[in-house]
């Protein structure tokens, strides 16, 4: 398979060489198997992904990337998922259909790519015609990314850092930029425009999500420049504000700055500069976002 040199993966950036095949796991805490934490509707995406009758996510237990502060922590570790098969998780993706949703949604689906692709060529020649989004942190290889050519319609990255010493405190990689960077330009290369469709539903394109974090406004707005500058209005950017500070025992313990909300005055300042750029087609949130009711249960529903 591509994704191994004599056996060890390099799926990833991390390169970390875990023989997966063979009982290992990698950085990313994922072995072999598919696991899956979750699998329902969802009414918290941006509106033209959620709509009124929600998105299908699927919930992918493992992260390559594994945030100090990350909010979906149990699944990103590896600690809450049930291992499934690669025919199980085409049966989700039509049961998702059947709950009427708008679009299949891959969350963190990276680290499990070759077996996710092979379910979603399975489902299409089984006939699914939902439109399938790819939600990921964006810390992947250029070359998984083009393997999705042609099975993805939506790509929702993450562009969480432009400062590689605040990519390496937060999230051991100081690459981060680099990398994210130029999967995002496959993705825009992919998918081109956005389009969306006469419901209010994205049907193509690219959504880049940048959540604010407590005393990085200036990052913030590094990131949002490099968009707009890059992208114009071709994509969508998506300024989010619910930084939720959650953690078990000491595990923000060397980061004090996470360990509170960001607040209004902070996410004003990323927003505003946002407009006075020239930003149009873009995503804010208002109001209390910042709270653990936007975090759902990982209790294998719907697995």
């Amino acid at each position: 398979m591509e994704d191994l040199i004599n056996n060890r993966c390099n799926l990833c950036p991390r390169n970390c060489g875990a023989d997966r095949y063979n009982g290992e796991v990698g950085y990313c805490k994922a072995g072999n198997t598919l696991v899956v934490a979750r699998a329902a509707l969802y009414f918290w995406e941006e509106p033209c992904i959620s709509g009124d009758d929600g998105s299908g996510t699927v919930f992918f237990s493992g992260c390559q990337l594994r945030c100090v502060y990350c909010q979906n922590r149990n699944i990103a570790i590896g600690k809450t998922g049930k291992e499934i098969s690669i025919e199980r998780l085409v049966e989700i993706f039509f049961e998702l259909k059947d709950k009427g949703a708008n679009n299949i949604n891959l969350v963190t689906p990276s680290h499990f790519a070759n077996s996710i692709r092979k379910a979603l060529e399975m489902a299409k020649i089984q006939g699914l015609d939902l439109k399938v989004v790819y939600n990921t942190s964006a810390y992947d290889n250029v070359e998984t990314i083009k393997s999705f050519d042609g099975l993805v319609d939506i790509y929702l990255p993450d562009m969480k850092y432009y400062d590689s010493n605040l990519s390496k405190r937060y999230s051991n990689a100081p690459d981060y930029f680099d990398v994210a960077s130029s999967a995002i330009s496959e993705m825009v290369r992919q998918r081109g425009k956005f389009k969306i469709n006469d419901k209010g539903i994205m049907e193509n394109g690219v959504i880049v999500r940048h959540l604010v974090l407590p005393e990085a406004t200036q990052d913030s707005k590094r990131i949002i420049k490099y968009l707009y500058d890059t992208y114009g209005d071709d994509i969508f950017i998506s300024i989010m504000n619910q930084y939720t500070p959650i953690w078990e025992g000491d595990a923000l313990s060397n980061y004090p700055e996470l360990r509170r909300k960001i607040t209004k005055e902070e996410y004003d300042e990323v927003v505003d500069y946002a407009i006075e750029i020239g930003i149009e087609n873009g995503f804010i949130q208002e109001g209390d976002t910042a709270k653990e009711s936007f975090i759902p249960k990982f209790d294998l529903e719907g697995v």
